[in-house]
């Protein structure tokens, strides 16, 4: 085992990605389906769980072949990976539900090109055994979705008035169209960024206030 491989795994292993480096609410990752696709809940789930899987199944063949690929050509390596996986997911996704698939687009064979799987590629599988960077990645898919949900609940609910396609205030609710509109995804995007800020910002002071008092 090498020096940079470690077997311990941790809550912060699952954490990392989950909470203390959500990829998108802290490292700001991934920004084109953040923005693109989550104008409804279940467009928002559905890439959520499309690159989880790819996170999950490219980050356990790329952590068992970690000693076998060649250094000059690693990122090829990983990219030509996580492409197949993408590719799977593509196909599936368009033998499940055309009409989610054409929801999705063209963004759906834009996750190869996620920095955050490329990076959780880079910096974690190639580094660490397969459970733990199984571990790490589900975290960070899990984070991932989690975001994604954050952002196309609140649109689809004020610019829809509904709920995974579930009618919730009846004929007479007049929706915010712009929510399911480009600007609209800035707009919640910048709320949640917000309010997590401030959930940050009022931790620290919490766990200062102990301190300041002895």
């Amino acid at each position: 085992m090498t020096k940079r491989e470690n077997d311990t795994i941790t809550w912060e292993t699952f954490n990392e990605g989950l909470w203390r480096e959500n990829p998108v609410f802290v490292m700001l990752l991934g920004m084109c389906p953040v923005l693109a696709v989550t104008n409804s809940a279940i467009n928002a789930l559905a890439m959520g769980l499309a690159t989880t899987f790819v996170l999950l199944a490219s980050g356990t063949l790329i952590s068992l072949l970690r000693r076998s690929i060649p250094k000059q050509v690693r990122i090829a390596t990983y990219i030509v990976i996580i492409a197949t996986f993408v590719t799977i997911v593509d196909y599936t996704i368009q033998a499940i539900s055309l009409d989610l698939y054409n929801a999705l687009g063209a963004f759906i064979q834009l996750i190869v090109v996620n920095c955050m799987i490329l990076g959780r590629a880079e910096a974690y599988a190639s580094r660490n055994r397969p459970l733990k960077a199984v571990t790490n990645a589900l975290g960070m898919g899990i984070g991932f979705t989690f975001a994604l949900l954050c952002l196309g609940v609140v649109r689809e609910i004020l610019g829809a008035g509904s709920l995974f396609g579930f009618d919730l205030f009846g004929p007479r609710f007049e929706p915010w169209v712009v929510m399911v509109l480009p600007p609209g995804g800035f707009l919640v995007l910048g709320a949640w960024l917000l309010l997590f800020e401030w959930l940050k910002q009022r931790k620290a002071r919490t766990e200062l206030e102990p301190a300041a008092e002895t």
